[in-house]
């Protein structure tokens, strides 16, 4: 190995034709990645807007300078070579008349060497580090300095693998003239104080160095603005049209009969529904009775009691002699339906020789077969199941109402799948989606325009506050004897994990050490007993365990005869066990607001008083990020679901938030629900008046902006 400071290595230059041949490859993966991005149409390449702004209007003398500031700097190479210390380097020495700055580049093509040699003079950009040897810089971005400044900001992109930034660049030059960027907004409708189109792109492209960064970056500039606007008015649009257009579908007319199914139903439930229930109840019936296929969100808080309106919606298509089917998305919580539905309906379906058909992927081939003859023949008038309910292989013969519980955790071809069961008929099915998380009103005037919204904005009588606990994990010990007095009052407890199995990527206790952990802690400890009389107190659940041990767990806490259920979130929706009164989450900052709201609506189904612990990881420090503290402060400091979920929308943005209907769905890139609400507003009072007044507008609009991402929005 050559000594520090030897002279440069030569390095084989490729020939021209060697030459010519990367340059096309090169080419041709930048190309690709591009298509990747989506950036196929001069249009989508012009909407390709800078996440940030580096500014190389201007030089820095070294001397002025500070550590740490990222600065544009120019002088002449004073020294270049290839050096090993400790590994392959070009080390370049530049002098501004002020200072010398060494320039390092562990990564580096024989072009950039020639570049830099002796004697050139070359402009530097990146972030100055200080030290015994002087300045420094790791990887900076070069340039000759004999070209003239830039008069504008230099545009930083989002990029992946094989797409540099200056290609992107050359790509927005090329693009920007050739797009269409015809108005499309009707003259006196754009939102107050636009910019153009053209104009508010040319500038968010190229930026005057006056602008203040501050309305760059936080996307307040008028140029932004009109970018956010054109952006909600794209959707607010499309979703308008999929409303329209289905409305224009045909669906059965599912019309409530005097002394039917849905009367004899109400009759014979042993508790009174809620003024809300009964409110929502009537707005999805006068849906069912119309011919237009119903498209309708409802949603409300754990335990708010959306199983049995979806059951007295099920009587309407029953009574009509159609079927209904009701999807969930884990086993666990469609067992729970199916156990209720059986209770209320069976006793109602079996004189009029008509079934409730279970149907998921765990069931045995010969159960399984029975049941698909049963929904093929129309015998089985309610199918209650997993994802198992829109395989292939299923046959309704007459299915007029899809139910979707936890809608937000299946995909857009799942849903579609639902809907294409009854295709053959030239009909469509009655769609009725349901969700314990609820829609922030801002998500619901955007993502969620195609939809009409039932709200179920109370708690049926005899549900007990929980009270919410945010403790360190530094006082376990309290937790555990907390537990000790629980059973001891013959109550039952949850203790919530992230993890099945230790992680070495993440170092979180898991719950088959937990399980482990509070069995031995609990020994001997007088309590609950199982079905012999053995006292059973620390049970194991989690989603890789054999559906008949996961059923065989459930049974024994469902039946009172254990004392502690250690489980992974499989619990988070499905679960009641009246008798649960502590539900305790461990490394509580990882998980996300809704999905800890829905743990802890676990508990607080019975008379006594209940209570939810979330406890975090000290860790080093014993300080939470600001993220994980915002969340945790949200839980303690409110039970109202619909306040959880605007808050964890500020948090966590639209696109973590919606989860699943993401799947194909267009995402806002530039606007801000909780920032934006006015424009939002704009948006939705103006996409009628075009849609009537100026379709040809609005149509141009919405291919501008989504292309053949709107089809998606039909789901």
């Amino acid at each position: 190995m050559p000594k520090t400071g030897a002279a440069p290595v030569k390095e084989k230059s490729p020939s021209k034709a060697t030459g010519r041949s990367d340059a096309a490859s090169a080419a041709s993966a930048a190309q690709k990645a591009m298509a990747k991005l989506g950036l196929v149409r001069d249009i989508d390449i012009a909407l390709h807007l800078p996440m940030r702004y580096e500014d190389e209007t201007r030089v820095t003398r070294l001397a002025d300078a500070r550590e740490g500031d990222t600065v544009q700097i120019e002088g002449e190479v004073t020294a270049c070579e290839v050096a090993y210390r400790p590994r392959r380097q070009l080390v370049v020495t530049l002098n501004d008349g002020t200072d010398v700055c060494v320039l390092r580049f562990f990564n580096f093509y024989p072009s950039q060497q020639k570049a830099l040699a002796v004697g050139m003079h070359v402009r530097a950009r990146g972030e100055l580090r200080g030290g015994f040897l002087g300045w420094q810089m790791l990887h900076p971005t070069c340039k000759s300095a004999a070209t003239d400044l830039p008069t504008a900001l230099t545009p930083v992109y989002s990029t992946v693998a094989g797409l540099p930034q200056p290609y992107l660049r050359r790509a927005v030059l090329g693009a920007l003239p050739h797009a269409a960027l015809d108005e499309t907004i009707p003259a006196g409708h754009l939102p107050p104080k636009a910019w153009p189109l053209r104009e508010s792109l040319q500038f968010l492209h190229h930026p005057t160095p006056d602008v203040s960064l501050a309305t760059l970056e936080d996307r307040s500039h008028p140029a932004w603005q009109r970018l956010k606007a054109e952006e909600l008015l794209a959707q607010q649009l499309s979703q308008l049209q999929s409303r329209r257009d289905r409305d224009a579908l045909r669906a059965p007319a599912l019309v409530a009969k005097r002394d039917g199914l849905h009367e004899r139903l109400l009759a014979a439930l042993p508790f009174m529904l809620t003024n809300a229930q009964r409110r929502v109840g009537e707005e999805i019936a006068n849906d069912l009775a119309r011919t237009v296929p119903m498209h309708r969100l409802l949603q409300g808080d754990v335990g708010s009691g959306k199983t049995i309106v979806a059951a007295l919606a099920a009587c309407l298509a029953i009574d009509e002699d159609w079927q209904c089917a009701l999807m969930a998305p884990t086993e666990i919580l469609a067992e729970q339906h199916f156990r209720k539905l059986i209770g209320w309906l069976e006793p109602l379906l079996a004189p009029l020789g008509k079934r409730v058909a279970w149907l998921t992927g765990s069931q045995k081939k010969k159960e399984r077969n029975e049941m698909l003859a049963l929904i093929a023949s129309g015998e089985a008038a309610l199918v209650v199941g997993t994802h198992a309910v829109i395989q292939e292989q299923v046959q309704f013969q007459r299915l007029a109402l899809a139910v979707i519980d936890e809608q937000h955790r299946f995909g857009v071809a799942q849903r579609l799948a639902l809907r294409a069961k009854m295709a053959s008929s030239g009909q469509e099915p009655h769609m009725l989606m349901m969700s314990a998380t609820p829609i922030p009103r801002t998500l619901a005037m955007s993502y969620y325009a195609d939809l009409d919204v039932s709200n179920i904005d109370e708690l049926p009588p005899g549900r007990t506050p929980i009270v919410t606990r945010v403790v360190a994990d530094s006082r376990r010990d309290e937790v555990v004897e907390r537990i000790r007095a629980q059973i001891g009052q013959g109550r039952q407890v949850y203790w919530v994990c992230p993890l099945i199995e230790e992680s070495e990527a993440l170092d979180l206790t898991n719950a088959t050490a937990t399980h482990e952990a509070l069995s031995a802690a609990l020994h001997g400890l007088r309590g609950l007993r199982g079905p012999s009389g053995e006292p059973v107190l620390v049970g194991l659940l989690h989603s890789r365990m054999p559906v008949a041990e996961k059923k065989a767990v459930m049974a024994l806490f469902t039946g009172g005869q254990m004392g502690v259920l250690v489980s992974t979130t499989v619990i988070e929706v499905g679960v009641d066990v009246p008798n649960a009164s502590l539900m305790v989450i461990e490394h509580a900052e990882r998980f996300g607001l809704s999905q800890l709201h829905q743990l802890r609506g676990r508990v607080g189904r019975g008379a006594a008083a209940s209570a939810c612990v979330l406890m975090y990881a000290t860790g080093e420090g014993g300080r939470l990020g600001e993220t994980a503290r915002a969340r945790l402060r949200a839980m303690a400091e409110t039970q109202d679901g619909f306040e959880i979920a605007r808050r964890d929308l500020e948090i966590r943005g639209p696109g973590e938030f919606l989860g699943a209907r993401q799947s194909g769905a267009p995402l806002l890139r530039f606007a801000d629900l909780t920032e934006d609400a006015s424009l939002l507003q704009w948006a939705r009072e103006l996409a009628p008046l075009m849609l009537d007044a100026h379709p040809d507008l609005a149509q141009r609009h919405v291919a501008r902006w989504l292309a053949t991402r709107a089809e998606y929005l039909k789901a």
